[in-house]
């Protein structure tokens, strides 16, 4: 049995691992790296593998850099199944489409523009039509139920806490021609502890080896409390300079957990009730989603939600935004306001407007509320530069920013070192979904805590577990 780290291997975005046992292939998550355009388009566009030869996929949850490149492993000759839990199949409904349709509108752009200069024309990435094949594809599974992947081969999902529906992976291989018995735990994205709205990450069973993320190894996030009082105090500045207030926010989870929090803040009465925008038709549906599996939320949440029949997502005056008519109706929207707009690292979508028509002016705020990979916008605001590139134009950076980590669903420091030391039997982890220094800094706490075999794999790397050896 063999694993081989494909994806996500000292860096975030992309997550693929696979499992080669028992002449089969396994692939956890299926994510789309993304970073620089070019960089990510060569990336994406082919696999290490044949893809009409892997097996089953197995997936963790619903983010692009997890599920994304699913529609092209199904369009390069994948047939088999896509197990997920139920949420993340209708997280997955309107995402990969999403996906999809900015796939051949980004090529239609490309290609208008190649025309021009007499330039072969490119393919997008994957069409819808190959989306909804994909979709096709989908086995939902509960969590804390057990599911023959392959012959000899058993999964189970478990709450990971981090998104609706995100599961951390639990797989039993028995080898048939050593009759042994090998047991790997797959994190995905680790959630947080008393995260609003949803459920906490539940422990893992005994693991042999442990792949787990590191996204913020090395850093700890505010605390929950820390949090409301950073939000409060940013919303109630903005609002008195008379300015608009910007959140690029991931559509799946940070949208969701942004819009309570500001329905809790207005209920306490400690910011005032003005508009409040959720510009992005993906952010809508996705909300519905939400709605539509409550045994998904934590208990309080879920009272709220059920026995009171109260919606945490929907209050005083807020608006979702789908038709772009109405989206560019707010570049003159000239009182406070509140935009939040995917995506959450302003590399697509209708942030890349509002951000245009707003960083410039010293009046408004943009708050980051999610981790930013390198080479992204997102990245780029957040490391204070005063000029950025937005549509390939400069534009200076004139409002206020901040980061508030304390918004993010990954697990921290803390959260990762308790999660790992409360699973029994681990004897090998595997550090990936983190950049180099998050990754090794965080390997150096592991030791220190008592696990001493522990490695941060490059891309490619394969690790035979019968011989306990990495393959050349």
């Amino acid at each position: 049995m063999k694993i081989e780290f494909v994806g996500a291997a000292q860096e975030v975005t992309g997550s693929k691992h696979l499992i080669h046992a028992n002449g089969k292939k396994i692939l956890l998550d299926c994510g789309m790296f993304q970073g620089k355009r070019k960089e990510s388009r060569k990336k994406n566009m082919e696999f290490p593998f044949d893809p009409a030869e892997i097996d089953a996929v197995v997936l963790s949850h619903a983010h692009i850099d997890h599920s994304g490149l699913l529609p092209l492993l199904v369009k390069k000759g994948f047939r088999g199944p896509i197990y997920s839990t139920f949420a993340t199949r209708d997280l997955c409904h309107y995402m990969l489409m999403d996906s999809a349709y900015i796939q051949e509108r980004e090529a239609e752009y490309i290609n208008k523009k190649k025309l021009k200069k007499g330039e072969a024309e490119i393919e997008p990435l994957y069409t819808c039509d190959d989306a909804q094949q994909c979709l096709s594809q989908f086995q939902s599974v509960g969590y804390e139920r057990s599911f023959v992947v392959e012959d000899a081969l058993v999964a189970c999902f478990y709450e990971a806490g981090h998104i609706l529906g995100s599961a951390t992976v639990h797989i039993i291989v028995y080898e048939k021609e050593t009759n042994k018995r090998t047991t790997i735990g797959f994190s995905g994205d680790l959630g947080r502890k008393n995260i609003p709205l949803l459920k906490d990450p539940q422990v893992l069973p005994q693991c042999d080896y442990y792949i787990t993320e590191c996204t913020y190894g090395n850093r700890l996030h505010e605390s929950f409390d820390e949090l409301d009082s950073m939000l409060i105090d940013i919303v109630n500045k903005t609002y008195e300079k008379g300015g608009k207030l910007i959140i690029p926010a991931f559509s799946v989870g940070r949208t969701q957990e942004v819009v309570y929090r500001l329905n809790q803040a207005v209920k306490d009465g400690l910011i005032p009730e003005f508009p409040i925008f959720v510009d992005s038709p993906l952010s809508g549906n996705i909300t519905e989603v939400f709605a539509a599996h409550p045994e998904c939320f934590d208990r309080e949440t879920y009272r709220e939600f059920i026995d009171n029949r109260l919606n945490p997502f929907g209050f005083g005056k807020i608006k979702y935004i789908t038709d772009v008519e109405d989206s560019k109706k707010l570049n003159f929207y000239d009182k406070p306001c509140i935009i939040i707009s995917a995506s959450g690292m302003c590399e697509f979508g209708r942030i890349l407007h509002h951000l245009k028509n707003n960083i410039e002016d010293p009046k408004n705020t943009v708050m980051i509320v999610g981790y930013q990979a390198q080479h992204t916008l997102g990245r780029r605001l957040v490391e204070k530069k005063k000029v950025v590139n937005i549509f390939g134009e400069p534009y200076n950076v004139r409002c206020d920013v901040f980061k508030v980590n304390a918004f993010s669903a990954h697990a921290d420091r803390s959260d990762l070192l308790d999660y790992t030391g409360r699973i029994e039997g681990v004897k090998k982890i595997f550090l990936v979904h983190g950049e180099h220094d998050q990754g090794f800094k965080f390997k150096d706490v592991l030791a220190e805590n008592g696990f001493k075999d522990v490695v941060m794999p490059e891309s490619g790397d394969i690790f035979d577990c019968d011989t306990e050896k990495w393959v050349q």
